[in-house]
């Protein structure tokens, strides 16, 4: 077998971006994409102060969370490890963007050059390529001058014709390519006589670029080496284009679907439930199965090759976008067919459907291991209670409209105030497996900032509403309206601000920072973040 892989000697590396340079001149990409590019980190307060060159890209994962999160099949993993992009199937969904934990992945919706719109140079104007407009690209590792060099009996990472054109470049032979595979190979050698690490190796991705820190034979103390591998909150670190920074691709078009989503779901449920017990009320179901029909509208928008959303449907083996899809397919039709016949069963098992899909939402973000805020595993079950106590409400404020609904009236007032409960515990699960797990400073303060509309607009109000309209004689029904308005608009502000304003990407991280010269090996680094169970703060000036 084959295993290509990348190698970044970091006392080597000496920051002169050449291998960015020659990137784009080889893939030739847009000004603002950068396939292959160099951080620079530097650490400490004098006199003990770090600077590293870090080159970052697509990292070819050995299980890449963007294969698996691609509703189209676009992203694709090679027998050798290389993971590429289908352009003539990429939706533009940039659901792979915001899975990736390296920040490796790029969507650009328009052409875009170095001197602005019309006024392109002739190289940019003849190897503009409209094929990556609108959907996923990345670093391919050249896969294209790996095949040629095999099929002419060359050797990837020996032979320059066969070799990436960033490893090509290097001018100071920081860059390495190979097949991890061969035992022999200039790769594999170097990973035998360095020490070693991964970046984000702790996510699980297996990826295939290795940065290499220290010789094997070095006599460093280990005290010493343990001290560098403990993240520790150093006074300043030059932090920009290393700390998270906000995805760009979920916008509020995105977070529609979240949130009319999880309303439309839990409404229709609170129907299905009134349709079992007083008779089914049309107009509730109806309404119900707009709000989630809109929030997918609101997806076909953003998405950046609409004409392809059917592709959606394509991986319902990995894709917990797919598996939406799916479960829409056959909730829309399952669902007006019982509006129309108006029977029980039909009402049931529509509900249960539509509970799925609110499942499948949480689960969405819960696969989008790029961001932090909305992997953590207790971000499903808030998804869901969220939507089912927004249903509650909204079912809430129905009752006390609709002279059919109105003996359910104080039993939706109770399920409001439990719901709302069940969803304030879940909360409190999310935010401690945030703490515990550790999380970027500016994700965790949008959520706390937050926190008191959620716990009092959603829980105390609702809560109170509900036991004043159950003692009082007057302004029952406002009191009502109140509590369900009140606890479905904290859920869907939470929704709103988790996906456009906390949604901030992994960023970038050393466990090792090696020596450069004579100077002294700095702390790990890990800008931007508030540390695994210490709740240490690593930050900028």
């Amino acid at each position: 077998m084959t295993r290509w892989a990348m190698i970044a000697d970091l006392e080597r590396c000496v920051g002169c971006q050449t291998c960015t340079a020659a990137c784009k001149h080889t893939n030739a990409t847009s000004p603002a994409v950068q396939w292959r590019k160099v951080l620079d980190i530097e650490a400490g307060s004098y006199p003990a102060v770090s600077r590293t060159y870090v080159p970052v890209g697509c990292q070819h994962c050995e299980d890449p969370p963007c294969m698996k999160v691609c509703p189209s099949t676009a992203t694709r993993k090679r027998a050798d490890g290389i993971v590429t992009i289908d352009y003539d199937i990429c939706i533009g969904c940039a659901y792979c963007d915001v899975a990736c934990p390296y920040q490796a992945r790029f969507k650009v919706d328009a052409a875009d050059f170095a001197y602005g719109a019309g006024r392109q140079m002739q190289h940019e104007a003849e190897r503009e390529d409209p094929a990556r407009l609108g959907v996923a690209q990345k670093c391919t590792f050249c896969s294209d001058r790996i095949d040629f060099g095999l099929e002419n009996g060359l050797t990837p990472g020996v032979d320059p014709r066969a070799t990436p054109a960033c490893a090509n470049a290097c001018i100071a032979s920081a860059l390495h390519f190979g097949d991890l595979d061969d035992p022999s190979s200039n790769v594999s050698m170097l990973l035998r006589h360095h020490k070693h690490f991964r970046m984000h190796e702790e996510i699980g991705t297996g990826p295939g670029f290795y940065y290499l820190y220290e010789h094997a034979g070095s006599p460093a103390a280990a005290e010493e080496r343990s001290a560098r591998t403990t993240p520790t909150a150093p006074s300043r670190i030059r932090s920009r284009g290393v700390e998270p920074w906000h995805q760009k691709h979920w916008d509020w078009k995105a977070a529609g679907n979240f949130l009319t989503g999880g309303v439309g779901t839990g409404l229709f449920a609170a129907a299905a439930f009134a349709a079992a017990t007083v008779g089914p009320s049309p107009l509730l179901g109806l309404l119900a199965m707009v709000l989630v029909g809109l929030g997918l509208l609101l997806v076909m928008m953003k998405i950046g090759r609409p004409l392809r959303a059917a592709s959606v449907l394509r991986q319902p083996q990995y894709s917990w976008m797919s598996r939406e899809a799916w479960v829409a397919m056959v909730f829309f039709p399952l669902a007006l067919a019982a509006v129309w016949t108006g029977m029980t069963v039909l009402w049931l098992a529509a509900a249960a459907l539509a509970l799925l899909f609110l499942f499948c939402q949480g689960m969405i973000l819960r696969e989008a291991k790029g961001i932090p805020a909305w992997r953590a595993q207790p971000i499903v079950p808030l998804i869901v209670a969220t939507g089912l106590t927004e249903g509650a409400g909204a079912f809430l404020v129905a009752c006390t409209v609709l002279p059919a609904l109105a003996p359910l009236t104080r039993g939706a007032a109770v399920a409001v105030v439990a719901l709302a409960a069940v969803r304030a515990l879940a909360w409190v699960t999310y935010r401690g497996a945030l703490t515990r797990d550790g999380a970027p400073t500016k994700a965790l303060a949008v959520l706390d900032d937050y926190r008191p509309w959620l716990l009092i607009g959603g829980l105390a109000v609702p809560a109170v509403g509900v036991i004043a309209a159950m003692l009082a004689q007057s302004l029952v029904e406002p009191l009502f309206v109140l509590a369900g308005v009140a606890a479905a608009a904290a859920g869907l502000g939470f929704k709103f601000l988790l996906i456009t304003r906390a949604g901030y990407n992994q960023g970038f991280a050393l466990p090792h920072t090696p020596v450069r010269g004579t100077g002294h090996a700095g702390p790990a680094v890990k800008p931007g973040w508030i540390l695994p169970s210490e709740g240490l703060r690593q930050g900028g000036p």
